[in-house]
């Protein structure tokens, strides 16, 4: 008998040609850390093999910690860090330990399953402003051994109009370091003032945009904050353009031929695989531990109820 799991289902809806749609953000709260949902959303459950973004920031801070994820499990996907400001302090079963700073990424990818936290390292800026992405990985590679790759410094590309940092896969003849088993893009584009921004697309990839600062535009259409903008397929380029400097965030990939499911933090595609991983949580099998985090994991929410996916991945 097929379990009942209050999983979200999430299946490709890309378009075929070009479009400009918006989707509006929401805020999700997450201890003190209050963050904005920005994927999945009931329209628009993915892009490409993107299918988890969250926005945090920009806030300032002083002898706290504003973010504090005890100990928690990962299958199915990868997780991407990407900082504007601050510091994320990222530990895992593996053995991993890795702070992301502003200009490089982590990339974490849980294949069968790791756990990790991430915290706000002792010493830092006093400034917490980023994202995180979770990519589904396709059917053939999401049983691959769990790795961590933290990366420096991501490659940049640089035009008289502004700059595009390429933190995930590739974008025209820029790539990323990081290892990613689906093409994919990820890039932090900055516009500078008075000034246009033209990047060269890949056709077959749907393309969407979150602003992250400042003022942007494209074809001639403002860009609002908060709203996530599907671009849709079959573009062979795109121009922004602002005003006053403005900076945003650019995913995409070929839509995801695969359906799939989301419950907590576990991508799967059957009821069963995540009722099992859940055990495995729950009865400590599979995932490892975090023993350089101070404190007790995180407990699995019940099955039954509904359990959009954890934040900050």
């Amino acid at each position: 008998m097929s379990r009942i799991v209050a999983a979200e289902e999430c299946t490709a809806l890309g378009a075929t040609q070009h479009t400009l749609e918006a989707y509006p953000n929401r805020d999700v709260s997450l201890g003190h850390l209050t963050v904005t949902r920005v994927l999945p959303i009931r329209d628009r459950r993915m892009i490409g093999p993107w299918c988890f973004l969250d926005r945090f920031g920009p806030l300032s801070f002083s002898g706290d910690k504003p973010m504090d994820i005890a100990p928690h499990p990962h299958t199915g996907l990868q997780t991407v860090t990407w900082l504007l400001e601050g510091e994320v302090l990222h530990d895992d079963s593996l053995g991993s330990e890795a702070t992301a700073r502003p200009g490089g990424v982590n990339v974490m990818t849980s294949g069968r399953g790791i756990a990790h936290a991430e915290q706000t390292p002792r010493q830092n800026s006093g400034r917490l402003n980023g994202a995180q992405l979770w990519v589904a990985l396709p059917d053939a590679h999401r049983h691959v051994e769990p790795s961590f790759d933290g990366i420096e410094r991501v490659p940049l590309i640089e035009e008289p109009g502004g700059l595009a940092q390429v933190f995930a896969g590739s974008l025209g003849s820029v790539s990323s370091p990081g290892r990613h088993f689906s093409d994919l893009v990820g890039a932090d584009l900055q516009v500078h003032p008075g000034s246009d921004l033209s990047l060269d697309l890949r056709r077959d990839f749907e393309h969407a945009v979150l602003v992250l600062d400042g003022d942007l535009s494209i074809e001639g259409e403002p860009l609002l904050p908060r709203m996530l903008y599907y671009l849709g397929a079959n573009r062979s380029n795109a121009a922004f353009t602002s005003r006053t400097g403005g900076r945003a965030l650019l995913i995409g990939g070929p839509p995801f031929a695969e359906r799939i499911l989301m419950w907590w933090n576990f991508v799967a595609r059957t009821p069963e695989e995540i009722a099992q991983y859940r055990e495995d949580w729950e009865l400590q099998r599979r995932f490892g531990d975090v023993p350089s985090y101070k404190g007790e994991r995180l407990a699995a929410p019940e099955l039954a109820r509904i359990a959009r996916p954890g934040a900050m991945s």
